[in-house]
């Protein structure tokens, strides 16, 4: 999982490459992929940056651990940053679920009421 997130921060510091380019709307269908695409990354990204943080905060407070005097300091923000770290990677596994090529479509959904025979006589209570 560590690799496909760190993919996608390589893709998303491309992404931001090719938008920052002046003739980036000189195709509109491309630069609205990008854009798209941009809009996707970003929040896994970030996601994946306040994990790296929370590991890098358990590490420095593993470092802490031999003081005598940040040992109980460290403990809380060992266990402050393993909590983090469950509960971001349990974010991110959410968010890399494959997407379903149907979620960015509409759908209209017409009711109507029924034009009688056998099913208007049931509910009608005869």
């Amino acid at each position: 999982m560590q690799s496909k997130l760190d993919q996608l921060t390589t893709r998303l510091a491309e992404l931001n490459d090719l938008l920052s380019r002046e003739d980036v709307t000189a195709n509109l269908d491309q630069y609205r992929k990008l854009t798209r695409e941009h809009a996707e990354l970003g929040p896994v990204v970030e996601h994946y940056a306040l994990w790296r943080q929370a590991v890098n905060d358990a590490t420095t407070a593993q470092e802490l651990m031999s003081d005598p005097s940040m040992k109980e300091f460290a403990e809380e923000e060992i266990r402050a940053a393993r909590e983090r770290m469950e509960q971001l990677q349990g974010e991110l596994q959410r968010m890399l679920l494959p997407k379903d090529p149907n979620d960015e479509r509409n759908i209209f959904l017409e009711i109507r009421a029924g034009t009688g025979g056998d099913e208007s006589a049931l509910f009608a209570g005869d």
